[in-house]
């Protein structure tokens, strides 16, 4: 398994092309292509794990699991190829396990993390109106202590509700700070521009690239302050109104990018929406997300590794959650 002291003080967080294997927890909802629901109103669990009874059609959560990782094309490709149906059998009992990663792809490391919602939207406004619960330090620190406990990344994501991220992200920095944390950013409950004043989780939020972009300039002046490794910065994404702009989010050398396929549903959807969202507008890095539960709620059995790394290109941050 690649350790962290494989890429301590070098830019190679992602490249060479690792896998970052993620375990999620925090709550999350709204279904791609279905009618949308209240989001989550309940606060994340001392223990740090998400309610995951609401449906999200190709979705997500607050701590989770990620996996791996893999650098987009320069360009567009055609289309996300698709492996032929009798190349792959899945079965209910295949396995989030890291020798499956390996198996399907010796080349590529695989390195375990936790993702925590730090910041988890709310269906009811809290005694500022934002719509949003900010998890205690204690909390982050202990999900923390259990990532190094498995030699793993953490990712910490934000939900701003009615919030934003220039007033969410300052308060995590000096977790940031450390070179084992990374951020995650979710559009979803992101209730701005069109969507202003609407509660998350009634209608799919939105974030512009300029958001991303002031969330990857402050990890990049973070970077080269603390002198620490590129940071990992992963934006869920199922729709194209998740983020409208994508093009116009800048790259710097400090921070990894990666476009993640959030949602759930049956294989055909999440591999269509891998093509239309991720593939058909390359920013960086792409990911993927697996939901062990609502996956399967169409009776088909959860996608293995073999089958994933058929995609082109190559998702490179895995999310289980």
């Amino acid at each position: 398994m690649f350790r962290l002291t494989g890429f301590q003080g070098a830019a190679r967080v992602l490249a060479p092309p690792l896998f970052i294997l993620v375990l999620g927890c925090g709550p999350e909802s709204v279904s791609k292509g279905a009618p949308p629901v209240t989001t989550a109103s309940t606060p994340q669990s001392a223990a740090g794990v998400k309610d995951s009874t609401h449906p999200k059609a190709a979705s997500d959560s607050g701590a989770r699991d990620s996996a791996v990782v893999r650098p987009a094309p320069a360009t567009p490709a055609a289309h996300a190829a698709l492996p032929p149906p009798s190349a792959v059998r899945r079965t209910s009992h295949d396995s989030i396990s890291y020798t499956r990663w390996e198996d399907a792809d010796p080349s590529t490391p695989t390195v375990p993390a936790l993702h925590l919602i730090a910041v988890v939207a709310q269906g009811s406004p809290g005694k500022d109106g934002m719509y949003r619960l900010r998890m205690p330090d204690t909390l982050i620190e202990r999900v923390y202590q259990w990532a190094q406990t498995r030699h793993a990344l953490l990712f910490l994501d934000i939900q701003v509700g009615h919030s934003t991220v220039r007033a969410e992200l300052p308060r995590l920095l000096h977790f940031l700070e450390r070179p084992d944390v990374h951020l995650g950013l979710d559009p979803e409950f992101s209730m701005h521009y069109d969507k202003e004043g609407l509660k998350p989780g009634t209608k799919i939020g939105t974030m512009m690239a300029d958001d991303v972009n002031y969330a990857s300039r402050t990890l990049a002046e973070l970077v080269s302050e603390k002198h620490l490794p590129p940071k990992v910065l992963v934006v869920h994404r199922f729709t194209k109104r998740m983020v409208p702009n994508p093009r116009q989010i800048h790259l710097d050398p400090r921070v990894q990018i990666v476009m993640d396929m959030d949602g759930w549903g049956p294989p055909w959807l999440k591999f269509d929406s891998y093509r239309d969202y991720e593939v058909a507008d390359p920013v960086q890095f792409t990911g993927f997300k697996l939901f062990l539960h609502n996956d399967a709620k169409s009776g088909e059995p959860l996608i293995t590794p073999r089958e994933l790394l058929h995609l082109v290109p190559k998702p490179l941050y895995i999310q289980y959650q």
